[in-house]
């Protein structure tokens, strides 16, 4: 299989480094290509596309300063997604980026798995609304956001926390 991995900081290359050696574990044929960092390079055998740390802009004012930057990135990902075909685009927390793309991933018939469930009890729980259309499943870390999405008729798995 094809997956295309998006991780836009230092802990989501962290976990999605841990998916990579995962999915070769059980798909000894498993094509990557991503957004990330060094682990998930080392884990792939391939340089990202886009480092994670180019695309780290905190704050309102350095996403504003950023904003061709960051809209070249968004341009970047979905001419990835478009050449490869990916059989599975997995989203790594990120969510102001990661569901931009996976809205463009849905219009075009790739299925879009998030790992590491954007905080939306906490803030923007408006977005649980994209979440439902966009992304196929959902795998939390954190084991009461099952009830919490449960409450807006949306099954997500949990999967256990990597880092415990």
């Amino acid at each position: 299989m094809k997956y295309f991995l998006i991780a836009g900081e230092a802990s989501g290359d962290i976990h999605a480094a841990q998916m990579i050696n995962a999915l070769k574990e059980l798909d000894a044929q498993a094509d990557f290509q991503f957004l990330g960092g060094d682990l998930m390079a080392a884990a792939s055998g391939k340089a990202p596309l886009i480092h994670y740390r180019d695309m780290a802009f905190m704050g309102f004012i350095e996403v504003i300063k950023h904003l061709r930057q960051i809209l070249g990135f968004m341009d970047k990902a979905k001419a990835a997604i478009k050449d490869m075909r990916p059989d599975a685009l997995i989203l790594i927390d990120y969510p102001s980026f990661n569901l931009k793309v996976a809205k463009y991933a849905h219009s075009t018939g790739v299925p879009a798995f998030y790992y590491i469930s954007p905080k939306v009890w906490a803030w923007k729980e408006y977005r649980v609304k994209q979440i439902k259309k966009l992304i196929t499943e959902m795998y939390s870390i954190l084991p009461f956001e099952t009830a919490f999405y449960a409450k807006h008729d949306y099954r997500v798995e949990y999967v256990g926390n990597p880092t415990v």
